[in-house]
């Protein structure tokens, strides 16, 4: 309610609209979530992401361990999935704007075994991620010993700056760059045979891009480059088997977008066929 309060009293035109939901009957089967997200499926919503905030106030582990500085992120396969973008996106944006306050990122839908509101969105081709506290205390759960007494406040204020700080920068940015372009490859070998060459096209209100990539069994982006108002670029004597690479756009103020990676989905059954033994 706080975050809500700040960003609507803040007079920032933000670029997008932002919506503050608490929905209800998760524990019963993520109910609430789920109708929300099919009426946006149905109605042909846009959500660029989803932030889901479930149990984020604890410090203190219910095995007497202590963690008042990180995060935990949880985003779904594969690992270049927008859920996987918005998480990287998230945890940039949180060193960026909440310094020493370290955002873990779990790849890992949720906690092991269980599940969120996020879920519900993620199934539908919406980016979704779950925000939760690094130490839980399990014998508080689902209790009336859940109370106000178990919340530490200025570990919670910290990780509701990491929400805003990502919500915010999302809302002001220009949208993330289109890499599947329909008219042949949008990463090729370039003229060489042996570079990187990349194409997008330009997102409005772009200034500038900012390309990335890293080694292909790394999980997040270990290069960058910021490029100018363009809708290419060529990395020289770079392999395209050996390297993931994506593209950000960048608006005026210096707010970006979350990460288009240049991936190709998987392959239909039909079409894998035997190439040696």
């Amino acid at each position: 309610m706080e975050a809500a309060r700040v960003l609507a009293q803040s007079g920032i035109d933000f670029d997008a609209t932002l919506v503050f939901v608490a929905f209800v009957a998760e524990e019963e089967g993520l109910v609430g979530a789920s109708l929300h997200a099919s009426k946006a499926e149905r109605e042909g919503w846009r959500i660029d992401a989803v932030f889901n905030n479930d149990i984020i106030g604890n410090s203190l582990g219910g095995n007497g361990i202590l963690d008042s500085r990180t995060l935990r992120v949880f985003s779904e396969d594969p690992m270049d999935s927008p859920s996987r973008q918005l998480a990287r996106f998230i945890r940039r944006q949180g060193a960026a704007y909440v310094p020493g306050h370290e955002v873990r990122l779990i790849a890992r839908e949720d906690r092991f075994g269980r599940g969120g509101d996020h879920t519900a969105f993620n199934r539908r081709g919406f980016a979704g991620v779950r925000f939760s506290e690094s130490r839980e205390n399990y014998s508080r759960q689902h209790t009336a010993a859940d109370t106000l007494g178990g919340v530490d406040f200025d570990y919670l204020a910290r990780n509701t700056r990491v929400n805003v700080a990502g919500v915010a920068t999302m809302a002001l940015a220009p949208a993330a760059p289109e890499v599947d372009l329909g008219r042949g490859p949008a990463l090729g070998r370039g003229e060489t045979g042996y570079h990187a060459e990349m194409r997008w096209r330009p997102s409005e209100g772009a200034t500038a891009y900012r390309v990335v990539w890293r080694e292909a069994w790394t999980p997040d982006w270990q290069h960058e480059v910021l490029v100018g108002s363009v809708d290419g670029y060529v990395l020289e004597d770079i392999s395209i088997d050996d390297y993931v690479f994506g593209v950000a756009a960048v608006g005026p103020g210096g707010h970006e977008s979350v990460v288009s990676a240049y991936v190709r989905p998987p392959r239909p059954r039909s079409d894998i066929r035997e190439t040696g033994r």
